[in-house]
């Protein structure tokens, strides 16, 4: 055996594995459990997360647009403001619309029935 060789043997012989548990890497939970939970009384609501916010804003402990706000801000900000203009949703109305499976925001109904005309002139 080569010095080398030795040298890489007793290096990999010094690093030590442990469970991802022990590290605090726990598997994610699912959107069912993270329900079942807070129905339980195991988790407090939260607006951190989507399952938390529909029940705030089920019980109205939040309003729409506050729920709108906290979904934007956890999703890196770009549901916290017109999918058409950029202006912050912070309003007391928001318009929600649901396109190809993406859910889009905007402050007034006209920007959402523009931005539905542009998307659809975009598929011809």
């Amino acid at each position: 055996m080569t010095k080398k060789d030795k040298k890489k043997n007793e290096e990999e012989e010094e690093v030590k594995a442990f469970p991802a548990e022990e590290q605090g890497i726990l598997p994610k939970e699912t959107s069912e459990e993270i329900s079942e939970d807070m129905a339980s009384g195991e988790k407090e609501a939260d607006v951190y997360s989507e399952e938390g916010r529909k029940d705030l804003a089920e019980d109205g402990e939040i309003e729409n647009w506050e729920e709108g706000f906290m979904e934007g801000a956890s999703g890196g900000g770009q549901l916290g403001k017109d999918a058409l203009t950029g202006e912050p949703l912070m309003g007391a109305e928001t318009v929600e619309l649901l396109i190809d499976g993406k859910k889009y925001r905007f402050v007034n109904s006209e920007n959402a029935e523009k931005f539905r005309q542009k998307k659809e002139a975009e598929k011809f």
